[in-house]
Order: structure tokens, then C-alpha cells, then sequence
């Protein structure tokens, strides 16, 4: 199947759409889950499909998720399939996702007759940016019941692409595989004046240099070194002209953490730090932090079946050691709800440099397809027979 593998991934590739926007992405997903034969439900949270197939054996009900989404950045690699779509492109991997997961489907399809248990199968949008409209294409799937199943659903798995991981390589194991994420949006409301005259104004960008300062300081001296933490800011924005200070400046960025005690710690002092700062210097600083993403955990229970099927499966010389992640992923919202299996497919090209997500050279080895899709539909299988 590596041929469609990579027409199916490099249609998807070309074709990309923005969170909560995935309309033909959509379409394509259940016109293929149609041709099947497999029962297709469309329109979950936005776009999301949601499609099942029953073995011929009394078994486990399963479930595998693939997202959906794209990203807005301007691809720079030049290759035949190179995204159509000025300013998106699949820099995540989710191309991948999609391609093997209806793989997967048909694959299993096909050998229905001799699969235990049933399957559902889950393309999710709204991954990438869980904020636009109020939540992620998880979470609001989730909130559409997608989980409920009859029998009950005793395993959800996911796969992330891993440019840092030579291709067809899998990493997995128990215990946290990513980290928690909070959206921070800060206001800085000063008083604008000439530039001339300063002293009666209040300069908000000269208070968020201070506040970038200080918060470099707060987190190496103030926080347990000992625990995973990242708090940066993506985006500052303030100011009309260069010859007066600014009335307002604007600070984007994220907390991530792996133990929820390491996110109140950095909330509260956070919170403490602004207040001093905003006596200090006169401005008006909010703070809105909202939750975008949970700490995502492997099941401790279902992990370790999960691995040794994959060791039957793929040879254990494939497997490598997870280790957390400070990357988020809003799969922990399914994972919250039913015993959930989260590992990384390497896309490395053998030898080569590694290729940063989220990176507008971004260029995975399909080569890995076919090793992803071995993965998926072998663990599905494994995991839906009556002994687990």
C-alpha cells in the first residue's frame, strides 16, 4: 500500500486547510470511509468524521484518531506535491496522520473476516489552534459523544509524526508523553505622550522589557529547577507612531508544564511578579491565561499491551524510549475520557539533518509511511482480540 499511501498523503498535502475549516479535507475523509463500506458520521464538532467497522468475532471496541488541520505558514520545499494553498501548509504532519489512518481503515476492511471486536476510527479538525471558536476539535468531539460506544470503548490510539526520529523507527511506552499548555495574553495599558516629553507618560513597551527580564529571572532563580517548564512569548504588538509612546502593548505566549503543582507555581507567581511590576512602574497589566491543552498520558494499564504488540508487530529493534515532551496535544482530552496509547513514527530521512514541526521547510521521509500504517493497523488488531 505504499503507493496510495503517498497519493493519498501528498492530495492532502496539497490541498490543506486551516482549523475549523477543513471542508474538503472532511469530504475526502468520508468519501473514502464510504467506498469502504464502513458507517460514516460527518459534521462532529464542525468537520469532524467519526466511521466504524465491525469484525466477524466478539472482541474489544477500539478506536484510532487522526487530526486534520494544517497551519498558516508559506511552504519553502519544492516538490511536485508542494501545498496549493497560499500562506497553509501541513508543516505538522497531519497529512501523514490522515493518509495513514485511512490506510488503516482499509486495510482492516479488507481483513474483516478475520478481526475480533470493532473499530471506530476519528479524524478530528481544530487541533492546531484550539482557541479559534472556544475549544479544540478534541475536546468538542469529545463533547459530541464520539467516545460512546456499545460495547465500551477500552482503547483510543494516536501516532505524531517525529522529525528527530530516523523514519519507520516508533517511540513509546507508559507515563506522560506531553506537556500541559496555557495561552497567556498579556495587556500592558500605559499613557501616551510625545516623545519628547516621557516623564508624562506611561511607556508600556518599556514596561514589558522590563517584565521580559524579570520573568527570566523569576523562572531560573524562583522555580524548581528539578521540573520541565517553558514560558515564552510568540508575539508583542503596540504602539502608532515612533515618535510617541505607546498607549497599549500586547504580549502572546504559552506555559507548558508536565505536573499541574509546576503550573499553579508559575501562575501564582506570575500574577505576583505583574502586580509589583505595575506599582513600580504605573501601567495597567492583565494577565488572561486560559488552558489549551492538558498534560497527555499514556494509560499505565493498556501501555505495556500496547508495547508488546508493538514489538510482535514492528521487531523490537524499532522501538526506541519515550521520554516527555514539552510539545502539547489536545489528544489528552480523549485521553482524560477512555485508556489511551499515544507514540511517535519517525520521518527522519536516513542520515539526514532533522526537519522542525511547525517549520515552512518542513519535508518528511515518506518512506515511513508504510511503517506507520504497520503500527496503526497492527495495534488495532492486537488490541481489539478478547484477551487484549
Amino acid at each position: 500500500m505504499a503507493g496510495e499511501l503517498a497519493s493519498l498523503r501528498r492530495d492532502f498535502h496539497q490541498h490543506p486547510e486551516l482549523s475549523h475549516q477543513e471542508e474538503r479535507t472532511a469530504r475526502v475523509v468520508a468519501d473514502y470511509l464510504r467506498g469502504l463500506g464502513l458507517k460514516v458520521r460527518t459534521g462532529i464538532a464542525g468537520h469532524g468524521v467519526a466511521a466504524d467497522l465491525q469484525g466477524s468475532r466478539p472482541g474489544r471496541t477500539v478506536a484510532y484518531r487522526a487530526d486534520m488541520d494544517a497551519l498558516p505558514i508559506q511552504e519553502k520545499i519544492q516538490v511536485p506535491w508542494r501545498s496549493r494553498v497560499k500562506g497553509v501548509m501541513h508543516a505538522c504532519g497531519h497529512d501523514f496522520h490522515l493518509s495513514i489512518a485511512l490506510a488503516a481503515a482499509k486495510l482492516l476492511s479488507e481483513l474483516k473476516d478475520r478481526l475480533a471486536g470493532q473499530f471506530r476510527f476519528i479524524f478530528q479538525p481544530a487541533e492546531e489552534w484550539p482557541l479559534l471558536k472556544g475549544a479544540s476539535g478534541a475536546k468538542g468531539m469529545v463533547e459530541a459523544g464520539v467516545l460512546e460506544a456499545e460495547p465500551p470503548l477500552t482503547a483510543i490510539i494516536a501516532l505524531h509524526v517525529a522529525p528527530n526520529l530516523e523514519a519507520g523507527l516508533i517511540r513509546c511506552g507508559s507515563g506522560t508523553v506531553m506537556a500541559g499548555a496555557y495561552h497567556l495574553l498579556l495587556t500592558i495599558v500605559g499613557k501616551a505622550a510625545h516623545g519628547a516629553t516621557p516623564h508624562r507618560g506611561v511607556d508600556p513597551i518599556l514596561t514589558s522589557a522590563l517584565l521580559l527580564n524579570h520573568l527570566q529571572a523569576f523562572l531560573a532563580q524562583q522555580v524548581d529547577a528539578r521540573t520541565p517548564k517553558i514560558l515564552t512569548f510568540g508575539r508583542i504588538a503596540g504602539g502608532n507612531r515612533f515618535n510617541i509612546l505607546a498607549d497599549k502593548v500586547t504580549l502572546e505566549g504559552s506555559l507548558r508544564y508536565l505536573q499541574e503543582a509546576t503550573r499553579t507555581e508559575l501562575l501564582n507567581g506570575l500574577r505576583q511578579l505583574l502586580e509589583g511590576l505595575a506599582r513600580t512602574t504605573g501601567a495597567e497589566i492583565d494577565l488572561e491565561a486560559t488552558p489549551t491543552y492538558p498534560v497527555l498520558k499514556n494509560d499505565p494499564e493498556l501501555s505495556p499491551k500496547a508495547v508488546k504488540a508493538l514489538e510482535t508487530i514492528m521487531g523490537s529493534q524499532r522501538l526506541k524510549v519515550l521520554r516527555p515532551a514539552m510539545g502539547s496535544e489536545d489528544f489528552s482530552y480523549f485521553a482524560a475520557k477512555a485508556p489511551a496509547f499515544y507514540f511517535f513514527l519517525g520521518v527522519r530521512s536516513p542520515g539526514g539533518r532533522s526537519q522542525a514541526l511547525h517549520s515552512p521547510e518542513f519535508n518528511p521521509d515518506e518512506s515511513a509511511l508504510p511503517w506507520g500504517l504497520t503500527a496503526a493497523a497492527g495495534l488495532l488488531a492486537a488490541l481489539s482480540e478478547p484477551d487484549g
